[in-house]
């Protein structure tokens, strides 16, 4: 096969998991899954604090955070507002959450997209599919005061 030919390899994407719970943070992988689209793979880094979190997004070039709105003692929410607050150019931040009428805290956190459990794997996935391909095309996550860089 010439390289004309040659199916195009994906563009590779780290995603940030963050849940107190190693089990919830399985799932979300699980759900999202190492190719959610055929342009797209990604590798994940995983923390359990908010902490860990930081230190990843310092160390890392970070393209989509996955946060439990559910974890303890902090919550995918407060973290989710604490990058906006933090980061002058945070990633992009994908929240999953208990209760769909939590979407109104999920608004104020600054969350660019907010997932419900349990996890649909096709929802799921188009999800951070679509929310990479947006980074991809250079689109600016909420809580950027509308600038890159």
């Amino acid at each position: 096969m010439s390289d004309a030919q040659a199916t195009p390899q994906p563009d590779v994407y780290t995603v940030l998991l963050y849940s107190d719970d190693i089990a919830v943070r399985d799932r979300i992988r699980l759900a999202i899954g190492t190719r959610p689209a055929a342009d797209l793979a990604v590798e994940f880094v995983d923390a359990s604090t908010w902490e860990e979190c930081r230190i990843l997004l310092d160390t890392y070039e970070i393209d989509l955070m996955v946060l439990d709105g559910e974890a303890a003692p902090a919550g995918g929410l407060g973290i989710a507002r604490q990058t906006k607050d933090e980061y002058a150019t945070p990633p992009p931040v994908c929240v999953v959450l208990a209760r769909a009428a939590d979407r109104w805290l999920a608004a104020y956190a600054q969350v660019d997209q907010a997932l419900t459990y349990p996890l649909d794997p096709v929802t799921t996935g188009q999800t951070v599919a679509a929310m990479l391909r947006a980074r991809r095309a250079g689109a600016i996550p909420l809580g950027t005061m509308g600038h890159l860089g």
